[in-house]
């Protein structure tokens, strides 16, 4: 099984759009995608509304996405060709919680991508791609934290100086980088470096 997983350092850098890109360039995977969004305190897991319910009853949630609309992130996923979507909400911290109810999500699948940092706390994937902007100044703790993790960066292309202060990229200095102009977040490169990395592993099971 393949498990690729694509972070990035702020939300709207691209993570969703990379995600779609590869599931439809590589549909031989036959993809089970997965979102993980982590809420902060007083909101619910379980419609991201803020909330005054017991923490223990809603530090989590898991939920299949059926909507083919594109409008919403996962449904995203399963218009660029997964076959099965997952969106996971938690509570910041709690992401714990919910990995024995993802671990067998992954069991279930034949190959898996994700939309998330802070899985890598857990898992350690085959591939892990991590999309900057430079012009977008909020840079997430867990992008920083797993920085030293990236087999490869996707950088926005055309920017100055970046708009993050206080931020290090010499964790990434000796990663593959590919640079992209959005809408287009998934080049032919990238796409090529993914196959190179997943070169071991079958794209898909075979009878017994």
């Amino acid at each position: 099984m393949a498990v690729v997983v694509i972070g990035g350092h702020s939300r709207s850098v691209g993570k969703t759009s990379v995600v779609a890109g590869l599931i439809a360039a590589l549909p031989e995977y036959s993809w089970h995608a997965m979102k993980i969004t982590q809420f902060g305190h007083g909101v619910c897991s379980r419609n991201g509304e803020l909330c005054d319910c017991a923490t223990d009853d809603h530090s989590w949630s898991i939920s299949e996405e059926r909507d083919r609309s594109g409008e919403s992130d996962t449904s995203r996923f399963l218009v660029a060709g997964a076959t099965k979507v997952w969106w996971v909400r938690t509570q910041q911290g709690r992401l714990a919680e919910a990995m024995p109810t993802i671990r067998r999500r992954f069991a279930e699948s034949e190959n898996v991508i994700v939309e998330s940092n802070s899985i890598l706390k857990f898992i350690r994937p085959d591939v892990y791609l991590t999309v900057l902007d430079p012009a977008v100044e909020d840079f997430k703790k867990s992008a920083q934290e797993f920085m030293d993790r990236a087999d490869a960066v996707i950088l926005h292309d055309g920017h100055g100086n970046p708009a993050w202060h206080g931020i290090s990229l010499k964790a990434v200095e000796g990663c593959p980088s590919f640079r992209v102009r959005p809408p287009d977040y998934v080049t032919s490169e990238i796409v090529n470096f993914v196959k190179g990395r997943l070169k071991d592993i079958p794209a898909t099971k075979t009878s017994a």
